[in-house]
């Protein structure tokens, strides 16, 4: 991010595309340079992945910001609808299906199927609105119901400070709760 912000202060860098090259450059250069821990190797060609296939799309600046936000504690300073909204976003650029469902949508006669072998995670609309208050803080359980390799999701949602407990009337529904007992509620 410093090497970016340089080189867009020396005028190198002007346009979106311009900052996906430089990024993806400059990883390819530190992988082969082995500039990280070889525990990051993984994640450096997920990256240059996302880089060369996407391009501008790969939104690059903002997958680093989020590594090292959650490499860094930064993260974790932040409030629960941040890291929440942080884990859902990345799981959206892992190919997840994420999406927002109205009452109707969520359940009887209008509900949006739920196909198994598809990684999928859909949030009620009424219960994201009644799930926060006015600072972010997560007073109730977010009702969420997820497809596909919950696990991986899980992975994910743990390293934004959260976590997918399953709801035993249902495989497919599933409480997200800030970690640690942020929620003062459980209703």
């Amino acid at each position: 991010m410093v090497a970016l912000h340089l080189a867009k202060h020396d005028g190198q860098v002007s346009s979106e595309h311009q900052e996906n090259v430089f990024l993806t450059r400059w990883l390819a250069t530190a992988l082969k340079q082995h500039r990280f821990p070889r525990e990051t190797a993984h994640d450096i060609e997920w990256l240059l992945k996302q880089g060369r296939t996407l391009g501008p799309r790969a939104k690059m600046r903002h997958k680093l910001d989020y590594l090292w936000r959650s490499c860094t504690g930064e993260l974790s300073a932040q409030n629960d609808l941040f890291r929440l909204t942080y884990a859902l976003e990345t799981a959206k650029e892992m190919h997840w299906v994420y999406r927002l469902l109205a009452d109707r949508e969520w359940t009887g006669k209008n509900a949006v199927a739920m196909n198994d072998s598809v990684n999928a995670v859909y949030l009620s609309y009424s219960s994201l609105d009644t799930a926060f208050d006015d600072d972010g803080k997560q007073i109730r359980p977010l009702m969420a119901r997820i497809t596909g390799n919950v696990a991986s999701l899980e992975k994910l949602l743990d390293r934004s400070g959260w976590q997918a407990k399953t709801c035993p009337d249902e495989s497919e529904l599933f409480q997200l709760m800030a970690s640690g007992g942020n929620s003062h509620n459980n209703d």
